[in-house]
């Protein structure tokens, strides 16, 4: 038995697992052209955007979403961004993509097929895998509610809600929302809304449907696998339905399937949760290649607010990854808000309120989970990043400098950065699309047309255009130095409170990088090794001794 077919044993014990595996084998066979795609090695190179596909809406009727994306990309960040995460591009029915109809086709109203594989000739593509649930519009929804057998057991019948009573969600709504089927009314599992209908992977039938898909996004273009909310994949009575070991399992199953299939496609594991059950989806080196790092916004957001150091440093020292080809997904800001779940054991409630009390100052919200015992609590705070940064003082200007120090220590920190579309191009609270929409999520997903968009940034004294000068200008000293290496070593530095120092290391100590960061809005002097002369990568300054860094700024600095 090969380990396909003992994970398949694992996963099924129960089933026919021969049969099963036979089925995979013929899902090796239809997609055995794959296997010639080649792809290059993450680097110090390689920097993502997050973006909706239908971002930028062009004047030209005839030039789709994706390819006004596509052009608009091409003119401003092509020599900076390498790799580009179209947030779900398939037709759905809510959540923003999010509630997939179809997964198979691309959203007419974005484009084409032929768009994407465009987009996939000049930029490597994160593809989301929608996988945990999909819109109870779908077709395989409909044919499963008419009792057509193909879809028989694709989804999860609840009968008796007091065997799930110790499920842990991210959302207040029922867990389960009734829907007809012919005579009767069945209870469907809906981890997230009545439109995102759980699929039931105990029938190995729709794992194998999702293996097939998988391998299409890859036919597609797709260099990287988000597997999107993947924690709640598998129920089992009386758990919490998270984490479960059934998860993990079919994490190991995809990865031992593509390296068969292509080693140079990685996966990405999305889960929002508290950085110790977060880890755990690297597995043995066998799961996933990539985790969201989901502590770095809300901790960085709070040390800039707080002006300290301390709890940021400490954190950044329990980043060393188990194995030396994974590593971290670091973002700030995405279309999702601000969790703060995953700082729960790090922020006291006054400490995590600096954060809430700065969204809400700034227009923003704050979304609740339910607990079993059905109290509620924190789950993410809606906002804008660069609004977040603001402060209860409301202050653009200071909101500006965190935010650019910020990304500098994003674009610094051990792992694959990303940066969201809004925040490269400037963008603020969306209140009105918010309101409108009645989703506090809507805050940080506006749409523009290319237009307004290129008005701004033409404008050299915009808000917009400064800060995408100011990112670019850091990408572009970042590519070319070896020590920002995604799988790179690195060591926190000792330093005032106010400072966070970090050395990031490269395989000859020559090209290492002693990077400085001053939280606070003074002025502080960093002392450094004597006897060595220094240069500031980002300004070109040399120095000896000692480094004075203003207020809310950074440095890169290496040895001469």
């Amino acid at each position: 038995m090969n380990k396909i077919e003992y994970l398949i044993s694992q996963i099924y014990p129960t089933h026919h697992t021969t049969a099963i595996y036979e089925e995979v084998e013929r899902l090796f066979e239809k997609y055995q052209e794959l296997g010639a795609r080649k792809a290059d090695d993450l680097s110090e190179r390689d920097v993502v955007l997050i973006t909706y596909g239908d971002q930028l809406v062009s004047d030209e009727s005839d030039n789709s979403k994706l390819n006004t994306l596509h052009q608009f990309l091409n003119k401003y960040v092509k020599n900076q961004i390498s790799t580009v995460h179209i947030l779900p591009f398939y037709p759905s029915t809510s959540d923003d993509g999010f509630a997939v109809k179809d997964y198979y086709e691309v959203d007419k109203e974005m484009g084409s097929w032929d768009d994407i594989e465009h987009f996939s000739e000049h930029y490597k593509l994160v593809f989301d895998a929608v996988i945990n649930h999909c819109s109870s519009k779908s077709k395989w929804f409909q044919e499963f509610l008419k009792g057509e057998k193909k879809y028989e057991k694709y989804f999860i019948e609840v009968d008796d809600l007091t065997k799930y009573k110790n499920v842990v969600r991210p959302r207040t709504t029922p867990l389960v929302h009734a829907f007809k089927s012919g005579e009767k009314t069945v209870n469907i599992w809906t981890t997230f809304s009545r439109d995102q209908v759980d699929l039931n992977y105990k029938n190995p039938k729709v794992l194998l449907q999702i293996l097939d898909l998988l391998s299409f996004y890859v036919m597609k273009g797709a260099s990287i696998i988000r597997l999107d909310a993947i924690g709640f994949l598998w129920k089992e009575e009386d758990t919490k339905c998270i984490h479960l070991p059934q998860t993990h399992q079919i994490i190991k199953l995809i990865r031992l399937y593509f390296e068969q299939l292509n080693s140079n496609i990685k996966l990405l594991t999305e889960t929002n949760v508290p950085h110790a059950e977060n880890i755990s989806y690297f597995g043995h080196d066998d799961e996933a290649h990539m985790v969201y790092n989901f502590t770095l916004p809300p901790l960085l957001a709070y040390s800039l607010l707080d002006e300290t150091s301390e709890k940021f440093a400490n954190w950044v020292k329990t980043l060393k990854t188990p194995f030396n080809d994974v590593c971290y997904f670091n973002f700030l800001s995405s279309h999702d808000g601000v969790g703060v779940l995953p700082v729960e054991d790090i922020l006291n409630n006054d400490e995590l309120n600096v954060l809430i009390e700065s969204s809400i100052a700034n227009g923003g919200k704050v979304s609740y989970k339910a607990l079993p015992n059905g109290q509620h609590k924190p789950y993410e705070i809606n906002s804008n990043y660069l609004n977040l940064l603001f402060g209860k003082q409301k202050d653009e200007q200071l909101g500006i400098k965190r935010t650019l120090l910020a990304h500098a220590v994003l674009l610094t920190m051990p792992g694959l950065p990303a940066i969201y579309f809004h925040s490269l191009f400037g963008s603020l609270n969306d209140i009105a699309g918010m309101e409108q929409s009645g989703q506090n999520r809507r805050i940080n997903r506006q749409k523009f047309t290319d237009t307004e968009l290129l008005k701004e940034l033409n404008n050299s004294n915009s808000r917009q255009s400064f800060i995408l000068r100011f990112l670019t200008k850091l990408i572009d000293l970042r590519k070319i130095q070896e020590a920002f290496n995604p799988f790179n070593e690195f060591e926190v530095l000792s330093t005032d409170p106010g400072i966070f120092g970090l050395l990031r290391k490269a395989r000859h100590p020559r090209e290492n990088v002693w990077a400085y960061f001053n939280f606070t809005q003074k002025p502080k002097i960093i002392t450094l090794h004597p006897g060595h002369q220094w240069v500031d990568v980002i300004t070109g300054t040399n120095f000896t001794d000692n480094l004075t860094l203003t207020g809310l700024n950074g440095a890169w600095l290496k040895k001469q």
